[in-house]
């Protein structure tokens, strides 16, 4: 089940655009925000990059992309599509012919960087391929390749712009060979467009984006490139996206790691439902901090929570809270809670205390009332809202 199956929150504006098809999946003009990854396999690979799929695809991914540098990539693709559960997207970056190839194999949109094939009929092609198959193209500007590289007076002059006032000049420069690029897909009549701008630093980012939604209608893709393992690369992925999706900008996302493309998908899945632009269909996990008032082992207690809350496809919100302090009052608001103190622990359901258990048994008591509480929602005796719990005769 991918997370389209989930109605969006209603409560946020978000900015207007057209909309694209990918596949199934909508994109832009109001559809939900679509989560996206890339699998990190070989695609001419089909078993691995099949599974690698269904497993992005079961951990919340609606749309993914795979890499054809090579004919034999493209040469999997019908394979591949037959197989996938979710669109599938041809990353094609300096040979014209695998992308006209992956539209032949059937491949659902295209990712293609105008910049890397010099001859603009080959581009014109690409064009027409796409626009008879009806699906949509992704281009987009990179920071790490922006400034002008054949020309070399134009790149002297682009370096000494960039030189004055580095921040300000990346953001104008990037505007500007992305409107040279759409006036290439607009001159041929091609509007399926997405739109997508990359930067290592969430400030050029952020900054790049708001500009982008100020002067085109296109779906905007939003990542910040090369941000590192997940250990650091959260922190300049999310400062950048959970910024511009607060502000109604951004119609895809994808969070790009130096890691397990799950760990991509997991965390995007989560920002977008932070942001209240997606709706659970898992539990919440909500601990309280560490400080020396905890007398349980909470981080093991956590990580064992959570492990088993995995298993629940029920959006249940429980607390686990080291001490009693903060308990009562997150016991409050949680579906499922504890607090612990002193080897003990008091489980809470709705705000209602129901038991008192040892440490030891925390785990496992916690759990069952999950699962009875969860089984109750798929039953319809209970809805899981904000105001007090009402259950019907069992």
């Amino acid at each position: 089940m991918t997370a389209h199956s989930a109605t969006p929150l209603p409560d946020r504006t978000r900015r207007p655009t057209r909309q694209v098809h990918v596949g199934s999946v909508a994109l832009g003009g109001g559809a939900p925000v679509v989560l996206q990854s890339m699998t990190s396999t070989p695609t001419h690979d089909v078993d691995a990059t099949v599974a690698q799929i269904h497993r992005l695809a079961t951990a919340g991914c609606d749309v993914v992309r795979v890499a054809v540098p090579e004919a034999r990539d493209t040469a999997a693709l019908p394979a591949i599509l037959r197989q996938s559960p979710i669109p599938v997207v041809a990353d094609v970056h300096f040979h014209y012919q695998r992308a006209l190839e992956a539209v032949d194999a059937g491949v659902h949109k295209i990712r293609l960087n105008p910049g890397n094939i010099q001859d603009r009929a080959q581009v014109v092609e690409v064009i027409g391929a796409c626009r008879s198959a009806g699906i949509p193209i992704r281009v987009g500007v990179n920071e790490g390749s922006i400034v002008e590289r054949r020309d070399k007076a134009l790149r002297y002059a682009e370096m000494q712009k960039l030189a004055s006032d580095p921040h300000r000049q990346m953001i104008a420069l990037m505007i500007a060979k992305l409107e040279e690029t759409i006036g290439i897909f607009e001159a041929e009549r091609f509007e399926d467009l997405v739109l997508a701008a990359k930067s290592p630093d969430p400030r050029v980012v952020i900054d790049v984006y708001r500009a982008m939604a100020e002067r085109f209608d296109y779906p905007l893709h939003l990542g910040v490139t090369h941000a590192g393992p997940p250990e650091t690369g959260r922190i300049r992925s999310v400062t950048a996206l959970a910024t511009l999706l607060a502000e109604g900008v951004g119609d895809t996302i994808r969070i790009s790691y130096a890691a397990d493309p799950l760990e991509e998908v997991h965390d995007g899945k989560e920002l977008l439902c932070c942001l209240g632009l997606r709706a659970r269909t898992e539990p919440e996990l909500i601990a309280c901090p560490t400080c020396g008032r905890i007398e349980v082992d909470l981080l093991k207690l956590v990580a064992q929570v959570r492990a088993r809350l995995a298993t629940i496809p029920v959006p249940l919100k429980v607390a686990v809270m080291g001490c009693v302090v903060n308990g009562p009052g997150e016991a409050e608001g949680a579906d499922v809670a504890v607090f612990a103190g002193k080897g003990r622990g008091v489980i809470c359901v709705r705000g209602e205390k129901v038991r008192t258990v040892a440490e030891a048994d925390i785990l496992d008591a916690l759990y069952e009332q999950a699962v009875a509480l969860a089984e109750q929602v798929q039953r319809g005796q209970v809805e899981l809202t904000t105001g007090p719990i009402q259950i019907g005769p069992e």
